[in-house]
């Protein structure tokens, strides 16, 4: 898009990537079942930590990622439709499993607030930039993990510091990881929209 002196003004995209091209009912089904299925997938991407019930998956990184996609209504949604269906025995969680996981329920829980709560701060352009996509990641693994680890301790009689070794530390360095890969998926796909729509 050109200014009236003829020179490329990058347009400033509001709300989240998945309405760039549009909305409609059929396509925010579409795109809920899909962040249900997504994380699914990434479910099955299992690396067992020894004396932890809580294995090392793909999940968090999809659901933080359908949120800042989706927004917050659209990313809440396909989460719960996630836990709910696996509860009722689709298997797509953790390794093929279904039915609700005692121990690791609360960090299913925290899926649903997380992504709803990444959703809304995407609305807002918290994914346009590097380091506001790392502290919006941060904060949507900060509420998986405050939700998941009390709940981990009370379903296993866990202290709260052995349920943090044992339901928060493996998995910091991941986390890092998912992090440092979402800071450069979304400023990036924010970027190269403005320049293919600029």
């Amino acid at each position: 898009m050109a200014d009236v002196y003829g020179a490329v003004v990058p347009l400033r995209p509001t709300g989240v990537l998945a309405d760039v091209w549009g909305r409609s009912a059929v396509r925010d089904v579409i795109l809920t079942l899909g962040a249900a299925g997504a994380v699914g997938l990434a479910a099955q991407v299992v690396i067992p930590v020894p004396g932890s019930p809580v294995p090392i998956t793909g999940q968090t990184f999809a659901v933080l990622l359908a949120g800042a996609v989706l927004g917050p209504g659209r990313g809440a949604a396909g989460m719960l439709l996630y836990v709910v269906a696996g509860a009722l025995g689709i298997p797509w969680f953790a390794g093929g499993s279904s039915g609700w996981p005692a121990a690791t329920g609360g960090y299913l829980l925290g899926f649903v607030i997380a992504a709803a709560l990444v959703g809304q701060f995407a609305t807002l352009g918290a994914d346009r930039r590097p380091g506001h996509t790392i502290g919006l990641m941060f904060i949507g693994n900060l509420l998986i993990y405050l939700v998941g680890m009390p709940w981990l301790a009370l379903m296993t009689t866990m202290d709260l510091p052995t349920a943090f070794s044992k339901g928060v530390v493996p998995y910091l360095m991941g986390d890092a990881l998912k992090i440092a890969l979402a800071a450069a998926l979304l400023p990036g796909a924010w970027l190269l929209l403005n320049r293919r729509r600029g």
